[in-house]
């Protein structure tokens, strides 16, 4: 991808994140949220994990058949990116990547710990910040955060 490229998609996923915002995200959200991702998944014929926290609270969970505690390992990897940079891991992936750097050289992130790939998005609440994550796992970048944003503004709507 060119760095013109890369521009505007940053510009587009910033856009998404200031679009994808809740007034208020409870338990009975959640549960919605992650049963309507895995039935998308299942419908794709697709084999995913999704995870979604609200302030360190795992609120639903979720491993479709194919899925290993290694796609759990994934997910908490890609949502403590979204929590510690305040944008989906998606985003911080295609910065990373227009700079031609990994997290560990930019930021001295153990890659145990952390990954910048597509598929965690922070839950933002307007007037309020981030106060958690939905997180899926098993496809490529791009499909795991399609998945979560497509899933969030059909629920917004």
């Amino acid at each position: 991808m060119h760095m013109e490229d890369y521009s505007q998609l940053l510009k587009i996923l910033l856009e998404e994140e200031e679009e994808l915002q809740f007034t208020q995200f409870t338990n009975d959200m959640s549960f919605d949220i992650g049963c309507k991702i895995v039935e998308t998944a299942k419908q794709n014929h697709k084999s995913i994990t999704v995870d979604i926290i609200r302030n360190g609270h795992q609120l639903f969970h979720a491993a479709l058949a194919g899925q290993s505690v290694d796609n759990d390992d994934w997910v908490n990897r890609k949502s403590r990116v979204a929590l510690r940079f305040g944008h989906s891991s998606h985003y911080m992936a295609c910065l990373l990547k227009s700079n031609s750097k990994t997290l560990e050289q930019r930021y001295l992130l153990d890659p145990t710990q952390y990954v910048a790939t597509g598929g965690a998005f922070p839950i933002f609440i307007k007037n309020v910040g981030i106060v958690g994550t939905i997180t899926v796992s098993g496809m490529t970048s791009e499909e795991d955060h399609n998945l979560v944003t497509s899933t969030i503004r059909q629920f917004l709507k």
